[in-house]
């Protein structure tokens, strides 16, 4: 019996693009007729940064290829000279990060120390854990306020003798 081959699937409709009719951006150098960009004029460079600190590309920016490589470098010059940060510091609502464990790097536990909610947890023997975290501030202040305290007394007694 003869094999009958599928047929072939039909093609796909070609793509529409959608900035076909759309002007592209002019450049805003050319424009005014700027010949330099300064890396001084951090407000003008702040136009071609994202939020998160990134340089924006030539499309979204609209600059042409030989001002958008003069942005580029007077922003690499002014973060070299700390006129302008790297990054943005960002607040994020999420905690953790990649991966099944948040992000943590550790044991079984996913890197979690030793303090919960409401302290250290006991270990397993049923002894008080160590922490090797810095205490809360106010207990901080108490071994301050008694440090200082023995330390009177202390000089007191030297002083008496």
């Amino acid at each position: 019996m003869p094999r009958i081959n599928n047929p072939k699937p039909p093609k796909r409709a070609p793509k529409i693009d959608i900035r076909r009719g759309a002007k592209k951006k002019p450049c805003s150098f050319c424009q005014h007729g700027v010949d330099r960009v300064d890396y001084k004029d951090l407000a003008q460079l702040r136009k071609y940064i994202s939020d998160r600190g990134k340089i924006r590309g030539r499309k979204v920016s609209g600059n042409c290829q030989q001002h958008q490589r003069d942005v580029s470098d007077a922003i690499k010059t002014a973060r070299e000279l700390a006129l302008l940060p790297y990054t943005q510091r960002t607040v994020t609502e999420r905690r953790g990060g990649r991966g099944r464990d948040g992000g943590r790097d550790g044991g079984r536990d996913g890197g979690r120390d030793d303090r919960g909610p409401r302290g250290p947890r006991p270990s397993r023997d049923g002894a008080e854990a160590t922490s090797s975290a810095p205490a809360a501030e106010g207990a901080l202040l108490e071994d301050a306020s008694v440090a200082v305290e023995v330390f009177e007394e202390a000089s007191a007694e030297g002083a008496s003798e």
